[in-house]
């Protein structure tokens, strides 16, 4: 594991939820939920407006760790997150990671997960494992894995 990357350490990404995100997210998903587009349908929901998709909340996590920390060359393993509020069209949403564990012998991280919105509302909590590939690294099929 990259010497660098020690339990503690944190990083975070801030991103302003827009329309054309939402609109764009369901070009690529196909996520056309009437919660995200259909302004009388989300007032008529506990939710009272339109509701961003929660793969905009998750992929601002996606950057944090590819880019971030542990950075480029870091892909998920396994994540174990829940929304607890809704991120709404306009919000301003900051993901944030931080180093909970670094396997001794393997480019392996467990990190805590939160997003929280600019009022301070936590809307996502959870952790991942995250593996770093660096290109110095024996390729996993040298190993006998994959």
């Amino acid at each position: 594991m990259d010497s660098t990357i020690a339990v503690g350490h944190t990083a975070s990404r801030t991103l302003t939820i827009t329309a054309d995100h939402v609109a764009k997210f369901a070009e690529i998903s196909g996520d056309y939920n009437p919660l995200h587009f259909d302004e009388a349908f989300a007032a008529g929901t506990k939710f009272g407006r339109l509701v961003a998709q929660g793969g905009l909340t998750t992929g601002l996590l996606h950057a944090l760790v590819a880019m971030d920390l542990p950075g480029p060359g870091t892909v998920f393993l396994s994540q174990e997150w829940k929304f607890t509020a809704p991120v709404f069209i306009g919000d301003t949403i900051t993901a944030r990671a931080e180093v909970l564990s670094v396997h001794q012998s393997k480019p392996v991280t467990q990190l805590g997960m939160t997003v929280t919105r600019a009022d301070g509302e936590v809307v996502l909590e959870g952790s991942a494992w995250c593996y770093t590939m660096r290109p110095d690294q024996t390729p996993l099929s040298a190993e006998g894995g994959g």
